[in-house]
C-alpha cells in the first residue's frame, strides 16, 4: 500500500468512524461478517454506506448474488420435486429407498425456504434506503445480526439443499447392485470431496488474510 493510499484510508476512517456497536467482539460475529460481506468486520461496509455511489455498487453486487441463489434454488426445487414425485426408471438406481428419499424431500423443503428467503432479501435490498440502513446498523445487537443473516441465510439454505440432494444420490449409487454405478458414484464422491476441500481451504486462507489486513490497518 502506497503512502497516498494509507493517507486516504486514514482520512476515510477519521471522517466516517465505525460506531462502537458495530465492532465485532466475538469469533462468531467475525465469521458471520466474513460470510456475509467477505470481511471479518464491518469497517469497509460502513464506509460504503456513506456514499450513494458505493452503496449502489454493493447493493448491485448483493442483488446479483441473491439472484444467482434464487436461480439455483429454483433448479434444485424442480429437480428434487421430480425425484420425489417420480419413481426410478431403472431398478439398479432406486432413489425411493427410505434414506435417499428422505434426503431428497429435505432438499425440496430447503430449496423452497431458500427461494423465500432470497426473494425477501432481494426485495429488502432493492427498496431499502441508505440512511435507513445506517440508522438500523447503529442500533447494533439484534439489528446487526438480522442484517447479516438476511445475506447469509439464503446461501446457507441453498447449499444445504444442494448437499442433501448430493448425499441422496451418493447413497443411492453406493447401494446399487450395478458395479459400474458404484464406480461412477465413487468417482463422483472423490470429485465432490476435492472441490469442497479446495473451497474450504481458499475460504480459510482468505479469512486469515482479511484478519491480517484488518490488524495492519488498525
Amino acid at each position: 500500500m502506497t503512502s497516498s493510499q494509507t493517507a486516504d484510508a486514514r482520512t476515510s476512517t477519521e471522517e466516517f468512524p465505525l460506531p462502537e456497536a458495530l465492532h465485532p467482539t466475538s469469533l462468531v460475529m467475525r465469521v458471520l461478517c466474513f460470510l456475509a460481506l467477505g470481511r471479518p468486520n464491518l469497517d469497509d461496509h460502513w464506509k460504503s454506506l456513506q456514499s450513494e455511489q458505493a452503496f449502489k455498487t454493493i447493493r448491485t453486487r448483493l442483488c446479483s448474488i441473491l439472484a444467482s441463489t434464487i436461480t439455483m434454488a429454483s433448479v434444485l426445487l424442480a429437480t428434487s420435486g421430480v425425484f420425489v414425485s417420480t419413481a426410478s426408471p431403472v431398478s439398479y438406481f432406486d432413489y425411493m429407498l427410505p434414506v435417499p428419499y428422505c434426503l431428497v424431500l429435505i432438499s425440496l423443503m430447503l430449496a423452497m425456504i431458500a427461494m423465500l428467503t432470497s426473494s425477501s432479501s432481494m426485495i429488502r435490498w432493492l427498496h431499502t434506503d441508505r440512511h435507513w440502513m445506517q440508522e438500523q446498523l447503529k442500533l447494533g445487537g439484534y439489528f446487526v445480526l438480522s442484517y447479516l443473516f438476511s445475506i447469509v441465510t439464503p446461501i446457507f439454505f441453498v447449499l444445504s439443499s444442494l448437499n442433501c440432494f448430493i448425499f441422496a444420490m451418493l447413497i443411492t449409487g453406493f447401494f446399487s447392485r450395478d458395479m459400474i454405478c458404484c464406480v461412477v458414484t465413487a468417482l463422483w464422491m472423490v470429485t465432490y470431496i476435492v472441490n469442497v476441500g479446495t473451497m474450504l481451504m481458499e475460504a480459510m486462507w482468505k479469512y486469515a488474510t482479511s484478519l491480517n489486513h484488518a490488524g495492519r490497518r488498525q
